[in-house]
């Protein structure tokens, strides 16, 4: 899991942005937290503060220690600071697994240029390896055994060529920080198009899939329980397949994304990605979830991703009516503003009981 992320340099974090994923102590809602680590996020956050930079930052450790999709280009313009003249963005991760703790640092000066990697396990240095200072080449040989490392240049990252060219030990935290960092997925649903990063590459499209998979009574009994009703059935065209509405007691057919709402269209995409992923992923990242979701229905999804324990989950949203602790705790809730991010918990002195009325303190400004 991830503990703890810094970035500074990047987009709109000019100076260190830590977002800390270390748990309170609340007798409720246990579930959304393992380890003592928050295991299910919400951040809030006025528009421009950097909600979704956040996510791209946190997705950047996929460009070189993975072969997953990475982000369309529109997403990485800008991509260092424009008020910092230091010409690099860093990045740091804190991931736990099994009470033991990796901490992977790096730097930038564009998503495909690497200055320096560090990795502790254990706070112990594993690599700390300067690609523009051959004296700085330190590599525990408990990772490279016999390994002769030879790099071309700084577009391969030192870590995913050692993991890359040595034997596979299920048990090196090494491999067990890249196999988390391969199953992350960030994925959004906008007016501009669907969009992700991470886990996988191509595949088929949702419609496809829907068909491919056999999971279309799946997906009308979701639909349902989000007070949504079709009939829908498939029709084959041209060696693929239509996902068709009917209406007039079957006499007309027409394509279902043709009538669908933009918000059940997003809710097919959640669909989508929850019969494709969630039973591999660990962590996911979703960019304005609710944003064309009714309050009840963007409710309804919480309390679904809330019981799936096997993966991480944050969640950006302008809706406050989720800030409750009937559905999250003030551990889990968190305030971005433009220079840092921080839990409910942390952004008052008041004591904050399971009773509070999370929402109505907020409006008023207790967490100011």
């Amino acid at each position: 899991m991830i503990k703890k992320f810094a970035v500074s340099g990047f987009k709109g974090f000019r100076d260190d942005l830590v977002f800390d994923l270390s748990a309170r102590d609340y007798e409720f809602n246990k579930i959304l937290v393992q380890n003592e680590i928050v295991n299910k996020a919400i951040i809030y956050g006025k528009n421009g503060v950097g909600k979704s930079s956040l996510g791209i930052a946190l997705f950047d450790i996929v460009w070189h220690l993975t072969d997953k999709q990475l982000f369309q280009p529109q997403y990485l313009l800008n991509y260092l600071n424009l008020d910092s003249d230091r010409g690099y963005a860093v990045f740091k991760y804190d991931f736990v697994f099994d009470d033991q703790t990796v901490t992977y640092e790096y730097a930038k000066a564009n998503p495909e240029y690497l200055l320096y990697e560090r990795l502790f396990f254990n706070d112990q240095k594993v690599v700390d390896y300067d690609y523009f200072n051959r004296e700085k080449h330190f590599i525990d040989k408990s990772l490279s055994g016999n390994l002769n490392i030879q790099l071309v240049d700084n577009k391969l990252s030192v870590l995913k060529y050692i993991y890359r060219n040595t034997p596979a030990n299920p048990d090196s935290l090494l491999t067990k920080m890249i196999e988390f960092v391969e199953n992350m997925l960030w994925y959004r649903s906008l007016s501009d198009g669907n969009s992700y990063s991470g886990f996988t590459n191509g595949g088929a499209g949702l419609v496809e899939k829907l068909y491919e998979t056999g999971k279309l009574d799946d997906f009308r009994a979701f639909l349902h329980s989000n007070d949504i009703d079709y009939d829908l059935q498939f029709v084959p065209s041209d060696g693929a397949h239509l996902l068709m509405a009917v209406f007039d007691g079957g006499k007309k057919l027409t394509p279902f994304l043709s009538v669908a709402s933009t918000g059940t269209q997003a809710l097919m995409l959640f669909f989508y990605w929850s019969i494709t992923s969630f039973e591999k992923i660990s962590f996911l990242f979703i960019d304005n979830f609710d944003a064309f979701f009714h309050y009840q229905l963007a409710e309804n999804i919480v309390k679904r991703l809330n019981r799936m324990k096997s993966f991480q989950t944050v969640l950006t949203s302008h809706n406050t009516y989720l800030m409750c602790n009937e559905l999250t705790r003030p551990d889990c809730c968190f305030i971005m503003t433009s220079d840092k991010i921080t839990s409910l918990r942390n952004s008052t002195t008041k004591e904050i009981r399971e009773a509070h009325n999370l929402e109505k303190m907020y409006l008023n400004g207790a967490f100011n």
